[in-house]
């Protein structure tokens, strides 16, 4: 089932987390925190986890839509954190906030590149089905964690509506004037 175009609410249809490696199994409910998510880690650190790595996030209707084409995916499987229901996955691109729960912002930082650990999840170990740049849309998320808190399953997911205006101006770094010795000012 597809989220509605422009929907910008959803919920957490699943948590969850590993003590490294895919698949994740679920959790009621963990805390988010700068790092990452309680009780979950990555066997490999170069390419996951860290503050701007610190959660993957999936789509419930991406994963449905995959399941849909034949590929024995499930959420948890690819190795996401947290799976949102309900939430146009167009509008979650690098720079989108959004709030998880009452307490939980956080900012998509990147898109995740797959990793070959998610082969058993697709039709003949195509796991670039889920690949941002052969199959825009259908990419996990990473993000950072910008206020920590802890999600439970069922929790609500907003996507924050935010000016692109507001959002350059936070992605930009400040400028420093200075001026040269000897001139008035």
């Amino acid at each position: 089932m597809a989220a509605a175009k422009g929907s910008r609410s959803g919920t957490i249809h699943q948590i969850s987390a590993s003590n490294g490696g895919v698949p994740k199994l679920p959790l009621e409910q963990a805390r988010a925190f700068i790092g990452g998510l309680e009780g979950d880690a990555q066997a490999d650190g170069k390419h996951h986890g860290g503050p701007e790595r610190a959660l993957c996030l999936f789509s419930l209707e991406q994963i449905e839509e995959m399941a849909a084409e034949g590929h024995p995916i499930a959420p948890g499987r690819a190795g996401e954190n947290v799976t949102l229901a309900g939430i146009d996955w167009s509008l979650v691109v690098p720079g989108a906030r959004l709030r998880l729960g009452d307490g939980v912002l956080v900012e998509i930082s990147s898109y995740t590149t797959p990793c070959w650990k998610n082969a058993p999840w697709f039709i003949e170990g195509d796991f670039n089905r889920m690949n941002q740049k052969t199959n825009p849309g259908c990419s996990r998320v990473y993000a950072r964690v910008l206020e920590e808190g802890l999600l439970r399953t069922g929790d609500a997911v907003d996507l924050l509506d935010e000016s692109a205006a507001e959002r350059v101006a936070r992605q930009q770094p400040p400028t420093i004037r200075w001026r040269p010795p000897g001139r008035g000012g």
